[in-house]
């Protein structure tokens, strides 16, 4: 019988560098899945408050007008190379459906690299804070790796090499470049929206207070949300570390969790294909309002 600290044991038993997909797997799908979920959803915040993404992201409607297919896209998409690893079919249809969908704009390296920083860092501070347990060195060297073999297969250009650096990176570029713009606000918007959908409408209110609560004083006043007052962020976080130590208690996971089972998903009762996830910009039309890169910049497929 597997107990609770076992597949931990497991993990530090593997290299981060040459085992970090199956590393990575095990933590998001057997340790952490619920808690990643909820990370990640946090990292989209963090994107808006950079203007330049925020604004494209708004400009192109996706999130403001199609705020749950964008979600369930996004999740599926990344949700198959954790699954399937990128040296399968299904891996690198899903990767080549990212890059497909990035080369439609045009997004520089360094707003790019800042998006993957979000995907490694803010779960590894989640769970800091209300996890229950701290991620390992071991899972922390899988992480920066597996993200920075997605960089790779995207074309990211002068990605971070460790967690250490990835966190630098993103501290750094939040520091410059988080402020006000009103697209990225509309965007925000839209997605606390969205994840207050997902519960009976009379808990809606309190689960956008909730997604409220979590954000961080500089992504309230890069959006000028009103900040939440000790009480709201105080229930909020004491429920998260409730739940943390009860899940403590509880037994290890026996079979993975993938977010293609999330309840969140809501876009594809019958099932979907992986070449059909995502946006097809046309040119010209809303959906695709800015130039596409240049060949050179395009990444890989």
């Amino acid at each position: 019988m597997v107990k609770r600290y076992d597949r931990l044991k497991e993990i530090q038993r593997l290299d981060p560098e040459r085992d970090f997909l199956e590393i990575y797997r095990l933590t998001v799908t057997h340790e952490f899945p619920w808690d990643i979920a909820r990370a990640l959803e946090l990292a989209l915040y963090r994107t808006y408050a950079v203007p330049s993404i925020g604004r494209l992201l708004d400009e192109t409607a996706e999130l403001t007008e199609r705020s749950q297919k964008r979600y369930d896209d996004t999740a599926l998409l990344l949700d198959t190379v954790v699954e399937h690893g990128f040296d399968t079919e299904d891996g690198r249809t899903a990767v080549r459906r990212i890059n497909r969908m990035h080369r439609s704009y045009d997004i520089s390296n360094d707003d790019l690299r800042y998006v993957l920083c979000t995907f490694v860092v803010t779960p590894k501070r989640w769970l800091d804070s209300f996890g229950w347990r701290r991620l390992c060195c071991h899972e922390r060297g899988a992480f920066a790796a597996y993200y920075r073999t997605l960089g790779a297969h995207m074309g990211i250009k002068d990605a971070p090499e460790t967690y250490e650096d990835f966190e630098r990176t993103l501290d750094a570029y939040e520091h410059e470049h988080f402020g006000w713009d009103e697209g990225a606000r509309r965007v925000a918007d839209a997605t606390l929206a969205l994840m207050a959908s997902w519960y009976p409408a009379p808990l809606a209110p309190l689960a956008r207070g909730a997604s409220l609560a979590l954000l961080d004083d500089s992504l309230l006043g890069a959006f000028r949300y009103r900040r939440p007052g000790p009480v709201a962020r105080g229930v909020t976080r004491g429920a998260l570390r409730l739940r943390a130590g009860a899940v403590r208690l509880l037994p290890p996971r026996r079979t993975p969790h993938y977010a293609r089972q999330n309840p969140e998903i809501k876009g594809y009762p019958n099932g979907y294909e992986i070449a059909e996830l995502g946006t097809f910009p046309t040119p010209g039309v809303r959906g695709c309002p800015v130039p596409g890169r240049r060949p050179s910049q395009s990444p890989a497929e």
